[in-house]
């Protein structure tokens, strides 16, 4: 069959470029091929046509190619690895129906690739992250979210301290240690060629996270962005050596200060409407933040009774939690419009529902915008994303809807603290999403929306996440206050 296959795409190429020379129309049929599963197709007529093209036209076919072996990367599973992990983790046997009905209501995610179904390689647990139906076959609890223990949050808040401005309060402030490394694999890129990378690092620029500093590299020689731009990094080059795997590390301290808002408590006056903050933060900003029929519909419906931009945040910011679960996600790179798919997918991690709070808000006339890096907390060290909404009088305040979804806490605000607050286990990497880096990175990115676990590229392109590893170690100065 696979024999058949190519000799087919090699024919529909060769008649292809035979008879369309328009580079709109071999562009609309790469597409075409792609949205139909073809990926083999799709990247033989891009391997017949490369080398004839310009150079900003060859760099983006080679990341559309490299798109592809991403999604390939993210759908690996086959049908019997689903039903296997079920069977093991779960401790039932899924019938076909039953697993043709969680396709149809996206509970789990597959795309067809080259003729076959293939399944997201976290598919199988996911299912029992969404779907309530699916947990009731078995009485094993639901696998893990990104939601740390609530006893952290409990401890700090009973010591919140007031602030000069109404309704604010500091949480106890906690100083770390991290040590990061990067790990190119071995022979990954060619004996005697240069090796870049951009490790993540904290911003300066934000009152919660104070007291930063870089204590050592594993390269002399380095470049700190200095917050220069969106994604805060420590740049670093390495000649890598035959058999060998490229290894970068950075040491450096911080503290992280959390804080609440209650919202009873503050004024929000009017907005500036032609202020450069207001223009900035309620606009669209395509492809993530779009204002479509569908949100602007689903966003009409459930803040029709909210008045207020207080009101319309609790209104969002509920209907979020409530509607749209955690689970393990996609790589962002592969998806073409987060919010939406969000609302397709019923699902979300961090990230994804973090874009969808700051879309909904922004078609609302309020400001919202991206913040991300890690979150720090002791036994849950990983990468983590949230938002920040702009209230006039106020400022910018924290609201983590992720955190937002689970049980109630014995606190004044309950899980709602997450909607007006933060913790002070956070590590604040990037201001914004999709920015540019310092130094400017040549190649497409590993991770076009966020910029968490590093970037990484040869002489010649971007390694993508598959080529690499990292790993960060946490050390919590005031170790016995977290006990």
């Amino acid at each position: 069959m696979n024999k058949v296959f190519t000799f087919i795409s090699l024919v529909f190429i060769t008649t292809f470029f035979a008879c369309n020379t328009s580079k709109t129309n071999y562009k609309q049929q790469i597409d075409n091929e792609i949205q139909e599963g073809n990926f083999t197709i799709a990247k033989q007529m891009i391997d017949s046509v490369i080398e004839t093209l310009s150079s900003d036209e060859k760099a983006e076919f080679e990341f559309v190619k490299d798109s592809l072996h991403r999604v390939e990367l993210d759908f690996l599973r086959t049908k019997e690895e689903i039903v296997d992990w079920i069977v093991t983790n779960r401790g039932f046997t899924p019938s076909d129906s039953l697993l043709n009905e969680w396709e149809k209501s996206n509970v789990l995610e597959y795309r067809i690739i080259d003729g076959e179904k293939r399944y997201f390689r976290n598919a199988a647990p996911n299912i029992f992250r969404v779907d309530a139906s699916a947990r009731e076959l078995s009485n094993i609890p639901a696998p893990k979210s990104d939601t740390p223990r609530d006893s952290l949050l409990i401890n700090a808040f009973n010591q919140k301290t007031a602030t000069d401005i109404k309704g604010k309060y500091l949480l106890p402030k906690k100083k770390m240690k991290v040590h990061y490394t990067l790990s190119v694999n071995t022979d990954a890129v060619a004996d005697g060629e240069t090796v870049k990378v951009w490790l993540p690092f904290p911003r300066k620029d934000i009152e919660r996270q104070p007291d930063v500093l870089l204590t050592s590299t594993s390269q002399p020689d380095y470049m700190l962005s200095e917050d220069k731009t969106q994604h805060t990094s420590v740049y670093m080059e390495q000649v890598a050596q035959k058999g060998k795997p490229t290894l970068f590390e950075i040491e450096y301290e911080f503290s992280s200060q959390g804080e609440w808002f209650d919202l009873s408590e503050i004024e929000v006056k009017p907005y500036d409407k032609n202020s450069d903050l207001f223009k900035t933060y309620t606009a669209e900003r395509k492809p993530h933040i779009q204002f479509s029929e569908n949100l602007k519909k689903i966003t009409d419906s459930i803040t029709q009774n909210a008045q207020t931009p207080v009101e319309n945040l609790q209104a969002v910011y509920r209907y979020i939690a409530a509607n749209y679960p955690w689970a393990s996600a996609l790589e962002y790179s592969t998806i073409t419009n987060i919010p939406e798919y969000v609302i397709e997918k019923h699902k979300g991690d961090c990230g994804q529902v973090a874009l969808l709070l700051i879309t909904m808000l922004r078609y609302k006339g309020i400001p919202a915008r991206w913040q991300s890096g890690w979150m720090t907390h002791p036994e849950e060290v990983n990468l983590h994303d949230w938002t920040e909404v702009y209230f006039e009088g106020t400022g910018w305040i924290p609201s983590d809807v992720s955190f937002g979804r689970g049980g109630a806490i014995p606190i004044k605000p309950s899980r709602e603290f997450f909607m007006s607050g933060i913790d002070s286990y956070r590590l604040y990497v990037n201001s914004d999403y999709s920015g540019k880096f310092y130094p400017y990175k040549k190649f497409p990115r590993s991770e076009t929306v966020d910029f968490q676990r590093g970037e990484v590229e040869s002489e010649h392109w971007n390694l993508y996440f598959d080529k690499w590893n990292y790993k960060m170690k946490v050390t919590y100065i005031d170790e016995d206050s977290d006990k």
